[in-house]
């Protein structure tokens, strides 16, 4: 797997060091645009088909790490982009 990985980029862009390990201590939010971001620079080791499935992939990272994505628990910013809800900030 390349480097930086994608959990290392995550943490740059919410500007920490270290996540907080369980789902009650977990405060970090990671904004779209930012989870885009990282999306945008892992694109050529990325497997989705477009920024919005590699964003995709960002997430679910995001799941592994407890990082909010827009307020949102991972698996809900998942379902929010799976129902288009989010294809407005994709372009």
């Amino acid at each position: 797997m390349a480097k930086p990985w994608t959990a290392e980029l995550v943490k740059k862009a919410l500007g920490v060091k270290k996540c907080n390990g369980s789902m009650e201590a977990a405060t970090e939010d990671l904004p779209l645009e930012k989870a885009i971001g990282v999306a945008k620079d892992k694109a050529g080791e990325l497997t989705g088909a477009d920024l919005k499935a590699m964003t995709r992939e960002v997430i679910g990272t995001c799941v592994a790490m407890r990082v909010k994505i827009d307020g949102h628990w991972p698996k809900d910013a998942l379902k929010i982009i799976e129902n288009g809800e989010w294809d407005d900030r994709f372009n």
